[in-house]
C-alpha cells in the first residue's frame, strides 16, 4: 500500500515547473499540487469531530 502512495505522489514538480510556458501555469501548478493535501486534511478533522462527537453523545 504504501508502494502504491509513493507512486501516485511521484510527480516531479520541479521539472514541470522548469518547462512551464509562464507564471499563471507555475501557480496553478503549485495550487494542484497543495491540493490532495488540502482534501485528506479535511477528511481527517471531519473524521476527528464525527469520532467526538459520538463519544460525547455516550
Amino acid at each position: 500500500m504504501k508502494n502504491f502512495f509513493l507512486l501516485v505522489q511521484a510527480v516531479d514538480i520541479e521539472d514541470k515547473l522548469k518547462n512551464a510556458p509562464d507564471d499563471s501555469y507555475q501557480i496553478g501548478l503549485i495550487i494542484g499540487s497543495f491540493i490532495p493535501f488540502v482534501v485528506l486534511v479535511g477528511i481527517a478533522y471531519w473524521m476527528y469531530y464525527a469520532a467526538k462527537k459520538r463519544e460525547n453523545k455516550s
